[in-house]
């Protein structure tokens, strides 16, 4: 098993001879090691096999800036997470999940709280993927010392929940007319900023996941009835090119979306197309 990039001490790539490249970790494995170098596979602690070829390339973007012990930690919860819920779940949950919890912590240590206006809903109809949730926070305290609010479980268990997606009980109609709503919504951004969207970005991936779960939350009509529109007031006026796209995209739709959706469709705008 060869080396063939070292991200830190703790992570590397490697490669057995023909055979695809996968993500190794564990202490040390990575600390003083080169390109071309034997590993040391009595350190190996975590592997990474991920089959689908654009979530790997993902998977390794996100180790160029997301700390190991994040990484580690989300590999424990999807482990976790298929062994409870006994099914396969898509590779790019090791993207979407690791990604997500990066960016969590990062908002809690900013005093950043971000309500998840399905949190009912998920406890009642997602009641297994909420408690694997409610475990992921359990392992995020234990490990960093954090401890998140509830409606970090519910945002997990929606990545799991998506992960599970080809599911054979899915409405393939609702599907359809929904991707066609989601490219409606991406071509309105495109035009509003004369620009092309990185497709392959994790901001782009990460917009779209928010997009299909957005229309979940339109069909049940969801509401938080403690709305608070702070956040919303400082996002318009710091992203205000972002918030008059996300007014087209309201109007597009023809309802009235809640303070918390226009918060989540404006700084996603923001992101995908300032990265």
């Amino acid at each position: 098993m060869i080396i063939k990039k070292v991200f830190n001490n703790n992570a590397i790539v490697a490669k057995e001879a023909d055979k695809h490249e996968f993500v190794v970790m564990g202490c040390g494995i990575g600390f003083k090691k080169s390109v071309g170098d034997v590993v040391d596979e009595s350190l190996i602690e975590k592997t990474f096999i991920l089959k689908q070829k654009d979530a790997s390339e993902k998977f390794k973007l996100l180790l160029e800036h997301v700390p190991s012990e994040y990484v580690s930690l989300c590999y424990d919860i999807i482990e976790y997470a298929k062994n409870i819920l006994n099914t396969k779940l898509n590779d790019y949950i090791y993207v979407t999940l690791t990604d997500h919890i990066n960016n969590s912590i990062k908002l809690f240590d900013e005093n950043i709280n971000i309500s998840n206006p399905l949190i009912w809903e998920i406890k009642k109809f997602y009641n297994k993927e909420f408690e694997v949730g409610v475990k992921a926070l359990e392992f995020i305290e234990e490990e960093l010392g954090r401890k998140l609010p509830e409606d970090e479980a519910a945002n997990v268990a929606l990545h799991l929940i998506n992960a599970q997606l080809n599911s054979s009980s899915t409405n393939v109609e609702n599907i359809a007319s929904q991707t066609k709503k989601i490219q409606d919504i991406l071509n309105i951004v495109k035009y509003t900023y004369g620009t092309t969207l990185d497709e392959k970005s994790i901001s782009y991936e990460r917009f779209v996941t928010h997009l299909r779960f957005f229309f979940q939350r339109l069909n049940k009509n969801t509401k938080n009835e403690n709305e608070d529109d702070f956040l919303l007031k400082q996002v318009k006026e710091k992203y205000k090119e972002a918030y008059n796209c996300m007014l087209k995209v309201e109007k597009y739709l023809e309802t009235e979306l809640s303070d918390e959706e226009k918060l989540y469709l404006t700084v996603h705008i923001q992101r995908v197309t300032h990265r």
